[in-house]
């Protein structure tokens, strides 16, 4: 009964936290200076969801001076972190640190009793309260979810264990994320389209074992989080009368040198920040996030225009097709290429780029952790260490000047009038 009474408190401050944590936090979470370490089990320790929040926070925040750093490890439990929080979170500089765990801590189901529980939760206190002294910013986030069917995974034992941590989190002022919630919307939206276009092969999150993730579960948990860290909607937008050839309202963005004739129209826009762009045809993979609707709003409104459909280019690569009544409720350009297989617009291919550089980096990183810890014996291991560290360094300033904003000569013609 005491316990009861206990986590009930615990749950009801969490929700007046909630309440008014969501309205408190106007901005991203990851600010200039920060050290941002991901910690975690196996699904961490994959160095893949921290990449994308990584690529994310370099592009929307190319002014932000932000290291990432990976720390998870491979089946490691939260009272197992305990032992290397100082050397993996705190000896690297961390002012932001994530953690996310669970799965291990139940012995993925086999050990989801009150034991174990316990455990978790004194672990996931314990980091916090030293997060704390140690002036770290720390994010507990529930466990990601498992292939379990979302209805009966929602009332579960890992599903309960993670959201005590969580309204734990909130009662001792630290953030706590709702990874699971999350990316089950994202699941059920996955099966909802399988079981409407049933085929061979159906979309899935996660690889045979049903616990660790793909890519696209990958993808689910990197959004979960950024929209737990308070990450914005949108980019910047546009708005142009074509008739006036004035900019009617603006974003983040200035648009120049309009130019308006009765079939085409010019500008050059040049954008503060930049929109989430991967790998080619990276968006079918999210077709269940809501990525370009929740992160990813880089918006063009062109009022004005005689009826037709006119074709977009963006520094002389195309974009695709609309018609003046589309561009007049306004377009999500972010992501919008004439050709899935390459990339859009410059800031559809800085992003790709960016995505390489990044790659680069994490393996340069996780080369670098190898010759720390395997070649002990070797005569040079000193030097290749030092060479790596200046790699990277190479690699980092590739990042950040890739992930600058450029000017864009933008270019509207009409190809199609409804008359023909």
């Amino acid at each position: 009964m005491q316990f009861r009474k206990r986590f009930y408190s615990l749950v009801f401050a969490a929700l007046i936290v909630s309440s008014f944590g969501i309205a408190a936090r106007a901005e991203f979470a990851i600010r200039d200076g920060d050290t941002v370490v991901f910690l975690g089990d196996s699904i961490t320790a994959s160095r893949q969801y921290g990449k994308i929040i990584e690529n994310y926070t370099l592009l929307r925040f190319p002014e932000r001076m932000v290291k990432f750093i990976n720390a998870g490890r491979g089946g490691e439990t939260a009272k197992q972190s305990l032992d290397r929080l100082d050397k993996a979170v705190f000896e690297q500089g961390a002012t932001v640190l994530t953690v996310a765990y669970g799965i291990n801590d139940i012995g993925w189901g086999t050990k989801a009793d009150a034991e174990h529980k316990q455990e978790y939760l004194d672990a996931i206190a314990q980091i916090i309260e030293r997060c704390q002294k140690h002036n770290v910013r720390v994010f507990i986030c529930s466990a990601a979810i498992t292939a379990e069917e979302p209805d009966k995974a929602e009332k579960n034992f890992l599903q309960n264990m993670c959201d005590e941590a969580l309204a734990l989190a909130k009662s001792k002022d630290g953030g706590a994320i709702d990874v699971q919630r999350t990316m089950r919307a994202a699941q059920r939206k996955m099966l909802a389209f399988n079981t409407s276009h049933p085929k061979d092969k159906p979309n899935r999150m996660h690889v045979e074992d049903g616990v660790h993730l793909n890519e696209l579960g990958q993808m689910a948990m990197a959004f979960a989080i950024l929209k737990g860290l308070g990450a914005p909607a949108d980019v910047s937008s546009a708005e142009i009368d074509a008739g006036s050839s004035a900019v009617v309202a603006s974003s983040a963005c200035k648009i120049t040198d309009i130019k308006h004739s009765d079939k085409s129209l010019s500008f050059t826009r040049l954008d503060e920040r930049l929109p989430l762009n991967l790998a080619p045809l990276w968006m079918l993979q999210g077709m269940f996030i809501p990525i370009g609707d929740e992160l990813n709003r880089y918006m063009l409104t062109v009022k004005g225009l005689p009826e037709g459909t006119y074709e977009m280019k963006a520094g002389g690569r195309p974009l695709g097709k609309w018609k003046a009544s589309e561009l007049a409720r306004g377009v999500n350009i972010a992501s919008a290429t004439a050709n899935g297989w390459v990339p859009g617009g410059p800031w559809d291919a800085q992003g790709h780029a960016l995505k390489v550089f990044t790659d680069m980096r994490d393996e340069l990183v996780f080369a670098r952790q190898g010759i720390g810890s395997d070649l002990s014996a070797h005569p040079q291991q000193r030097e290749l260490v030092a060479q790596a560290d200046a790699i990277e360094q190479h690699l980092i300033e590739l990042q950040r000047q890739i992930s600058h904003p450029v000017p864009v000569a933008f270019e509207l013609q009409l190809i199609a009038t409804p008359n023909n």
